[in-house]
């Protein structure tokens, strides 16, 4: 059914409103937005809808409704593209009356709309039909049957016949049989350049001399798997009286944590209202941009530089989980409804999986005066999701701790993006398997922290170990202290990781103290690791300025929600950060927000073909004198056949405190959400 035969200028009925006014939209709203869109003038048949998600009202606006004031009104943001003419409009509809409160019609030359799957469908024809590209195939011994493409974002190179029109590239791989995994034989040397909207490629980039790697990529072989590993026996993961969490809907609690969650087709999963004994900690934490540039600058590879949230809209590709597969425990699963291109609702079942985690020992002490000796155990609450983005698979693990420690981390696994191997020492590339290459690369995400540490009134302070020279003060030179350093303003906020220095970023109250006087705060620990390796004047640099720092801090503005802009696809660059931090605005007692770049720098070697090994990018959010003293003194001691409350001694705690199932610094083999081919 297209779209013309279910339009309907009906008279619009309200859907009924959740009753939190952060509650993701539901299905019924997701059908009222999509009647409105389709009602308008503008909507044609080949009328798309790139993004629907929830319009979130101003921060003020929820506190003042939490405080007795009216429910915000109940808006959505909707993109929608014209496949034909490639109009593209960004929306604000109005739930309450069906009223379209605000359009912007894009002109192309600050960005562009998201990538649609329909337009990832159309390369393959395109390219395929095109005279040169047959030629193409055929100097190297192949036909179009012979080969899959993959369809890339195009990023932005100044070429003047794209400038406004839908662009991107492909490259081809050759596929042996159905079950083959291309992956393994790049046809190298040969690059497609199509505006999928005119439906005809501009460009090709043909570069002779590569041969397509004939090794094998199939993982799922058995012959390539060998002879079964022998002697791993099952690991059971138990909690007889069930999880210790509760789940209303969205909202979440558990031990002293209270918190709403959300999910959004571009973002994924996001935590809301994180507060701690009735304390507000942070908003808003979401993933709101990542983007993973490539080294090899072979002129078929150069633009490889891809904006999996903000292009891909990665949430979209959210998997659905297995109990047995991809969570193994106590799990509570909740669903995601997103829409479809169409508009329509669409249910992702199982996207959100949550559970508990034993995480070794919380805090133990055996004393040498009293002979008292006393154990509490650790463990966290695990909200995560996965995602596939092409080669890739990406799962984003929440941790919450008893102590009021917040933990984020992004896994990695799925397959490496592959090339042929040019030949002995290439600078830009590992060779993995016989004549195959993957090029070096960076995996860059940017977590948007909305912080609320005590309030709304908040300071970022810098905080560097330093060492102290031999003075009268220091005679014998073993003095260190710390120096703390206020970010004051926006353009000053852009800030490095040291590891040297052991440099964190203090989140601080400036209105509430500890009864000593200490303001409250939270720590900011990052994993030290490169920012944006590309030169300061590329393309990618000024696309994805937020990667060129670990920490941006803004004055919150509702409308700064990217780190790279709303309109990253064919961005010429400067959006998001450059633009947010401009006007800056000072940042002492303010409500502030944090841009965090974490990270991986990715040097492929052998073990990660042809299906990589999780690997990890993580930071941590710490209370740092948020609270008078140790807030897990009230953890009841362990109970088990081996340890009595209140008398774990050596014998009770030895081959158990820190090896239990499940834990470890990734918490393997309890939570992995694989990927499965779902």
């Amino acid at each position: 059914m297209s779209i013309t035969d279910i339009q309907s200028t009906a008279a619009h009925t309200a859907p009924p409103a959740p009753a939190h006014p952060l509650s993701s939209l539901t299905a019924a709203e997701l059908e009222a937005v999509r009647a409105v869109v389709l009602a308008l003038p503008e909507t044609t048949d080949r009328t798309r809808f790139a993004y629907v998600g929830l319009e979130e009202p101003h921060k003020a606006e929820v506190l003042a409704w939490e405080a007795g004031g009216a429910l915000p009104e109940r808006r959505a943001r909707v993109q929608v593209l014209d496949l034909t003419t490639t109009r593209s409009s960004d929306l604000v509809v109005s739930l309450a009356t069906g009223e379209v409160v605000s359009e912007t019609v894009l002109d192309g030359t600050a960005g562009q709309l998201p990538i649609l799957d329909a337009e990832f469908e159309e390369v393959e024809l395109i390219a395929n039909a095109d005279a040169g590209w047959i030629a193409a195939l055929a100097a190297r011994g192949l036909t179009t049957d012979d080969v899959v493409l993959v369809p890339l974002s195009a990023g932005h190179y100044g070429y003047p016949e794209e400038e406004g029109r839908r662009i991107l590239r492909t490259f081809a791989f050759q596929q042996f049989h159905p079950a083959d995994h291309p992956w393994a034989h790049p046809v190298d040397g040969l690059t497609a350049y199509i505006d999928v909207a005119d439906r005809k490629v501009i460009r090709i980039v043909d570069t002779p001399g590569f041969e397509v790697p004939q090794t094998s990529g199939n993982y799922d072989d058995p012959e390539l798997q060998g002879a079964p590993l022998e002697g791993l026996k099952p690991i059971v993961i138990t909690q007889p009286d069930g999880a210790s969490f509760t789940v209303d809907g969205e909202h979440v609690t558990w031990g002293e944590w209270d918190l709403r969650i959300g999910f959004d087709t571009r973002e994924g999963l996001i935590l809301r209202q994180l507060t701690f004994a009735g304390r507000p900690v942070m908003y808003r934490g979401s993933i709101s941009e990542m983007v993973v540039p490539y080294a090899d600058p072979a002129p078929n590879r150069f633009w490889q530089n891809y904006f999996d949230t903000g292009e891909y809209l990665f949430g979209r590709y959210t998997n659905e989980l297995e109990l047995g597969c991809d969570c193994v425990g106590d799990i509570t699963y909740l669903d995601a409804v997103l829409a479809d291109e169409l508009g329509a609702p669409r249910t992702v079942r199982n996207g959100v999986c949550m559970h508990e985690e034993d995480f070794g020992s919380l805090w133990k002490h055996t004393d040498i005066f009293t002979g008292a000796s006393e154990v509490r155990r650790q463990r966290r609450l695990v909200i995560s999701f996965f995602t596939t983005v092409g080669n890739y698979d990406y799962g984003f693990f929440w941790y919450l701790y008893l102590d009021g420690t917040i933990e984020c981390e992004a896994k990695l696994t799925g397959i490496l993006f592959t090339s042929s191997y040019p030949g002995e020492d290439y600078p830009f590339a590992s060779q993995v398997a016989p004549g195959l290459g993957a090029p070096y690369h960076q995996h860059l995400f940017s977590a948007r922290l909305d912080m609320t540490v005590d309030g709304l009134a908040n300071v970022v302070n810098e905080i560097d170990a330093v060492r102290v020279p031999i003075s009268e003060a220091n005679p014998a030179g073993n003095a260190f202290t710390k120096q703390v350093t206020p970010i004051t303003s926006e353009l000053v906020s852009g800030r490095v990781a040291d590891g040297a220095v052991n440099r964190v970023w203090q989140v601080a109250s400036t209105e509430k103290t500890t009864s000593m006087g200490q303001p409250t705060s939270y720590m900011l620990f990052p994993t030290e690791t490169p920012v944006l390796l590309a030169d300061d004047t590329s393309s990618i640099a000024s696309r994805a300025a937020f990667a060129t720092k670990n920490l941006f801090v803004t004055k919150y503005d509702p409308a700064e929600r990217y780190a790279a802009g709303d309109f990253v696809n064919q961005h010429p660059g400067g959006g998001g950060i450059p633009a947010f931090i401009a006007g800056d605005e000072p940042l002492v007692g303010e409500d502030l927000v944090l841009w965090h770049t974490f990270g991986l720098t990715h040097f492929p070697r052998n073990e990660d073909w042809p299906v990589m090994p999780m690997d990890y990018a993580k930071f941590t959010l710490k209370p740092y004198n948020f609270f008078e003293r140790n807030p897990t003194l009230n953890v009841p001691a362990p109970v088990s056949d081996h340890c009595s409350a209140g008398t774990a001694g050596s014998h009770a705690v030895a081959g158990d405190h820190d090896h239990h199932a499940g834990h470890g610094s990734h918490g393997h083999g309890s939570h992995d959400h694989g990927a499965h081919g779902h």
